[in-house]
């Protein structure tokens, strides 16, 4: 769960951004039921800061960084530790968090999925390059990345 944070998730700064809230609530609920680890992700701010609707359960790591997540921080020793191959990534902004952070997981060994109703950009442009580019990046980021709805994961 990528920067669904009030400062950028709201109708003036992205306001492609809450309409993806409903999604990324099923997300949630989702992994939790189905004892997923759940990581947030946090460029500013505090973990306080998250829009409600996604927000921490207190018990759920927590890692501030970049648009790359695990640039920096302790993220590739969580999941290792856990022994996770595959990351659901899910967040704002698309071009930002989203793009780097699941293309860094897949050069890490990761796969990758990206539900694209759970990832906003300032625009819909801005979202359609970033699908785009997880289909035809080279560096075997296209072969490790699948996009996909949340109504389609399955844990």
């Amino acid at each position: 769960m990528l920067d669904f944070v009030k400062q950028t998730c709201n109708e003036k700064v992205r306001p492609r951004c809450p309409a993806t809230l409903p999604a990324a609530k099923q997300l949630l609920t989702g992994a939790r039921a189905n004892n997923v680890l759940v990581i947030y992700g946090i460029v500013g701010g505090t973990i306080g800061d998250t829009v409600t609707d996604v927000a921490p359960n207190g018990k759920e790591p927590v890692i501030q960084a970049g648009p790359d997540k695990f640039l920096n921080t302790e993220l590739e020793k969580i999941l290792k530790d856990k022994g996770i191959q595959t990351v659901i990534v899910a967040g704002t902004a698309a071009n930002g968090a989203v793009l780097h952070t699941a293309s860094e997981a897949v050069l890490r060994g990761l796969r990758a999925v990206v539900p694209v109703d759970t990832m906003s950009a300032d625009n819909a442009y801005i979202e359609q390059y970033v699908a785009y580019h997880f289909i035809s990046a080279r560096g075997g980021i296209a072969a490790g990345t699948t996009l996909t709805r949340v109504s389609m994961v399955k844990y």
